[in-house]
């Protein structure tokens, strides 16, 4: 399958999402299941159950040498000189001007730092760090070694257990460790999500895709595992107010505006857009990004109009209706004085102002397992 002249990349488990009748979509360059039962349903079942994800098209990139925390610090706003090893953190890379390279996830190991990245930045990523890299630090793209599935919701420990002896309840949230899983060795088992529901990532081997697939839908079987699309990955994540590249992020967006002021450790010392960021702080954000949510009916999208008495004041940049609370729900752009929770607009659906609330996202309670 191409779009246009351009021949769409499959992950490990394509047979497996025809096999289970998946409705299939480009994203980033692939060919991925957008939903197999329903988005809803499969929402749903993550909430309440337990899920599958394939998360293949994902990029993994490999940074060692004995430079590589010098260009892990470079390249990204948060601490990684903080993390312990089999500890993760959520980052960013920027531009000089601040805007956003990609949000990331920086894995420590015991002798390198291991980097998961947006599957549509996958390409730009490996450049750019290459770029920043010096002649003391090696950077591997690992992507097409690695294949990725997640295991998401209340469920995922017990349907996990039974094909591992790792001891699951010593991976804390945002942690990870190493072991067999369905007798595939030397897995990298993390304890991490875009859910807000406990769970695990796990990645191994591609040449064990269909081992594995086929082992935690069997040891899932009893708790009514399915697997999940895109679909319903977007719904989760939005409903917990988590960022997505492309949304909520892009080169013309900083990590402040965002929200992501946590992830930007100005303490640490230089790093690729520390300058601009420390300007934007200065002179004060002219914008902020905020959760809504509808108070009539509606169903919001990216890029609607938010106004307040007739005045255009930003765009939303997600929007769906709420699986678990049956109402729009969104985020977007706006003045800082109206992000505040409870202040009152409207978003513009299809030339209509329905009255919205802004809301401090998550929209629902997470439920991930909290760190020690």
């Amino acid at each position: 399958m191409s779009a246009g002249d351009v021949q769409l990349r499959r992950t490990p488990f394509y047979d497996q999402h025809v096999r289970h009748d998946a409705r299939m979509i480009e994203f980033g360059g692939w060919e991925m299941p957008v939903y197999y039962r329903g988005i809803i349903e499969e929402h749903r079942k993550v909430r309440e159950r337990v899920g599958l994800f394939d998360l293949s098209h994902m990029g993994e990139i490999e940074v060692s040498g004995p430079g590589a925390l010098a260009l892990v610090q470079r390249v990204t706003t948060n601490d990684a000189s903080r993390l312990e090893v089999g500890q993760v953190q959520y980052s960013v890379m920027c531009y000089p001007d601040g805007g956003a390279v990609d949000d990331i996830l920086v894995c420590r190991m015991e002798d390198r730092y291991y980097l998961v990245v947006n599957a549509s930045n996958a390409g730009k990523d490996l450049d750019w760090i290459r770029s920043h890299a010096a002649g003391d630090a090696e950077v591997r793209d690992i992507s097409d070694e690695t294949a990725l599935l997640a295991v998401q919701g209340p469920d995922s420990a017990a349907v996990l257990s039974g094909l591992t002896q790792v001891a699951l309840d010593d991976i804390y949230y945002y942690h990870f460790t190493k072991g067999d899983v369905a007798g595939v060795r030397c897995c990298l088992i993390s304890r991490t999500g875009y859910t807000g529901e406990d769970g695990f990532e796990l990645f191994f081997d591609p040449r064990h895709a269909a081992t594995m697939w086929d082992a935690l839908l069997e040891a899932g079987r009893q708790f009514d595992i399915e697997p999940v699309g895109l679909g319903a990955r977007d719904t989760l994540r939005l409903e917990m107010g988590y960022a997505l590249y492309g949304h909520e992020l892009d080169p013309t967006t900083n990590p402040l505006e965002a929200g992501l002021g946590w992830v930007v450790a100005m303490d640490k010392g230089d790093f690729l857009g520390r300058d601009a960021l420390v300007a934007a702080r200065e002179r004060g954000l002219s914008r902020r990004l905020t959760g809504f949510k509808l108070l009539e009916r509606g169903v919001p999208r990216a890029h609607c109009e938010v106004s307040r008495e007739g005045k255009v004041i930003g765009h939303t940049t997600s929007g769906s209706l709420s699986p678990s609370l049956g109402v729009g729900i969104g985020m977007s752009f706006v003045p800082p004085g109206d992000a505040k929770p409870g202040t009152r607009f409207d978003i513009v659906i299809r030339g209509k102002g329905i009255p919205a609330e802004a809301v401090g996202p998550p929209f629902v309670e997470s439920r991930v397992r909290k760190a020690r």
